[in-house]
């Protein structure tokens, strides 16, 4: 069932004001825009637990949404999916019947298997189609999948091994970093090595940049059980049964499975895809990510397709492959309408080209949006795009938590003045205000807790995998009636948010959210290391990075080695992601009374940030130790 509701664009103000006023009213209407097999028998349910659920009694699948209804629509011959890898000198097209067809083809490998609906499949893939099509074979047969980012180490994997204990894992045997060669299926053994769960078969693609032995019985050939497999038809789901799960960091250092209903997901996206981006069915859009992140999840691979566009895949970095052009050039090519990236990747750009050549020597006429998001965009980031790109420059701020915008400036009803720091308005859906300790909203331009009253917009997290409890103490607890984002913030007189930061251990590094606690655990473990503290300092290409203090067991104890190791330790166990550079050596570190240690104190002293002395501070001069410490170690 479908019918075409929007007969007309609202200005922003009369569709905000609808969606939190009367949140069922306006998703009753965006949940007519996509084809159910079943439509809801109730807009929105209230829970126990005081959260909400959308489109209960729904019955749908996201797989074919995504591909079969845009060839029943006659659009089988439109390009769904556009793979550009500049790292293998590698392109390819597929159409959506192309791509439907192995979609099928690999979920009915995936029901050979042995699974089905409910069941979990780990994906552990670089950024190629097999892992698109991984993705979406998973939703065609109802199972629930967990991609984990390539970059992540083995330990990593293994944890999330253990937390989805997956029926299989999908993987490649290897990725490519520059001119690098990652051997996936080498991390994947030491991650299985590793877990207590253990899978029966590992369906592995082999690429023509590394070819490894398979290890009979659990490893098998992809090509192969591909040409034995019968395509499979798409499952229909409940609304709420899970599309996936997506670890993210936690304050604890354990990831948190956020899990995605198919319903409220479906809904959600397909309308962000033209009231966030302002992009029609047909059109191109690139989201310069990995499906290993969120990103990747919602703009890679799933708003896109089931909004009919046309969405790119690139393994490739914005510099060095080959050059601070190669974004330029994919723009050009593809005719992309709007692309969305980290500042990061723009910082990098603007390092290797400052003057933006590269920008001239391409045909960007098509190019309508630049996005940002993954990390707070700095003036001079915006501005510098600005000057070189002549269109609107959109920073917006989101979470792995909720899957879309939660703050932009909503393109499709029209582009409102950017405010550099701000990421613009609320997204419609999200009733978002700034309080303080008390759960009290503050006044215009005072900074307080960020948070969004309930109900939350359909496809943000359900829940947490396998722990409602954690769910529960993590977002909804610390302000009842209210999910807590975990970040600061205020609200200028004309409504626009500035996102200052988060107000736990999590950093940012370059786009990639990262548990300083994750990192801690690893530089304790070094038998040298009698006690440790890891903070987020500044970084001018990477928004943060990861910045360690040790205490020594033994002071005669080489610091260069221990540093070396611990540095190591940190890539082998979290990934070259976290990008620990430096450990500084310290006699030892500054705690309250309780014996809690100031990380906040010591970030402000490493950023040269103002800061009061806390009251419950055990010494006073250990401030002034670490701040030597930092002005000789740091050059």
């Amino acid at each position: 069932m479908r019918m075409n509701t929007d007969t007309h664009i609202q200005s922003y103000e009369e569709a905000y004001r609808l969606s939190v006023e009367n949140p069922e009213q306006f998703w009753m209407t965006q949940a007519h825009e996509i084809k159910w097999d079943k439509f809801p028998d109730a807009i929105l349910t209230p829970q126990e637990n005081g959260h909400h659920s959308w489109f209960e009694g729904g019955m749908l699948n996201t797989s074919y949404l995504a591909l079969d209804y845009h060839i029943e629509q006659g659009k089988g011959s439109q390009t769904a999916l556009i793979y550009d890898s500049p790292v293998t000198d590698k392109k390819e097209q597929f159409t959506y019947l192309q791509l439907r067809d192995k979609v099928a083809q690999l979920a009915g490998v995936l029901t050979n298997l042995g699974v089905g609906k409910g069941d979990t499949v780990i994906i552990y893939m670089p950024a190629i189609p097999q892992a698109v099509m991984a993705m979406l074979a998973c939703a065609r047969i109802g199972a629930i999948h967990s991609v984990v980012f390539g970059g992540f180490a083995a330990h990593e994997l293994a944890i999330r091994i253990d937390d989805a204990k997956p029926k299989l894992i999908l993987s490649a045997s290897c990725g490519i970093e520059f001119q690098r060669v990652i051997p996936y299926k080498e991390l994947l053994d030491n991650a299985l090595a590793q877990a207590r769960h253990q899978v029966e078969y590992s369906l592995i693609y082999q690429r023509d940049e590394l070819e490894i032995e398979l290890k009979a019985p659990r490893d098998l050939d992809w090509k192969t059980e591909l040409a034995k497999a019968i395509p499979a038809d798409p499952v229909s789901v409940e609304s709420n049964h899970p599309l996936y799960i997506l670890y993210t960091s936690g304050t604890t250092g354990t990831p948190k499975g956020i899990v995605r209903d198919n319903g409220g997901h479906a809904v959600a996206l397909k309308y962000s895809m033209k009231y966030v981006y302002g992009i029609d069915p047909g059109e191109v859009f690139w989201a310069a990510s990995d499906v290993g992140w969120v990103v990747g999840h919602s703009y890679i691979v799933y708003a896109p397709l089931i909004h009919g566009a046309t969405t790119i895949l690139f393994e490739g970095k914005p510099i060095c492959t080959p050059n601070a052009g190669t974004f330029w050039r994919v723009i050009s090519e593809y005719k992309v309408k709007a692309m969305f990236t980290a500042p990061t990747a723009i910082r990098a750009i603007k390092k290797e080209d400052p003057n933006g050549d590269y920008v001239k020597q391409y045909d960007l006429s098509h190019f309508k949006y630049q996005f940002l998001a993954g990390e707070r965009c700095d003036a001079a980031t915006l501005k510098w795009t600005q000057d070189k790109l002549n269109i609107p420059v959109i920073d917006h701020w989101w979470q792995t938590e909720t899957s879309w915008a939660m703050v932009a400036n909503m393109v499709g009803y029209g582009v409102k003045d950017v405010k550099p720091g701000s990421s613009s308005l609320p997204v419609c859906g999200y009733n978002l205000q700034i309080v303080n300790n008390d759960g009290e909203e503050v006044d215009p331009n005072q900074e307080g807790f960020v948070v969004v009253k309930l109900p939350l917009p359909p496809s943000c997290l359900r829940t947490v995998y396998g722990n409602e409890a954690r769910f529960q103490a993590g977002y909804l607890e610390r302000f009842p009636g209210y999910y807590f984002t975990g970040d600061g913030g205020y609200r200028d007189e004309d409504g626009y948010i500035y996102i200052t930061g988060r107000i736990d251990d999590v950093i940012n590094v370059a786009g990639h959210r990262l548990s300083t606690a994750e990192i801690e655990e690893v530089v304790a473990h070094h038998p040298a290391v009698a006690e440790c503290a890891v903070i987020g300092v500044n970084d001018e290409l990477r928004g943060q990075k990861p910045l360690a203090f040790a205490v020594l067991k033994n002071k005669a104890t080489s610091w260069d080695a221990v540093e070396s190791e611990i540095i190591q330790s940190v890539r082998d166990e979290v990934g070259a992601i976290a990008y620990l550079r430096k450990v500084i050596e310290v006699k030892r570190l500054p705690k309250t009374r309780s014996g809690k240690i100031l990380r906040k104190t010591m970030r402000a002293i490493v950023n040269n940030e103002e800061y009061k002395l806390p009251s419950t501070i055990d010494d006073p001069a250990i401030l002034g130790e670490i701040k030597i410490s930092v002005e000789q170690q740091i050059k």
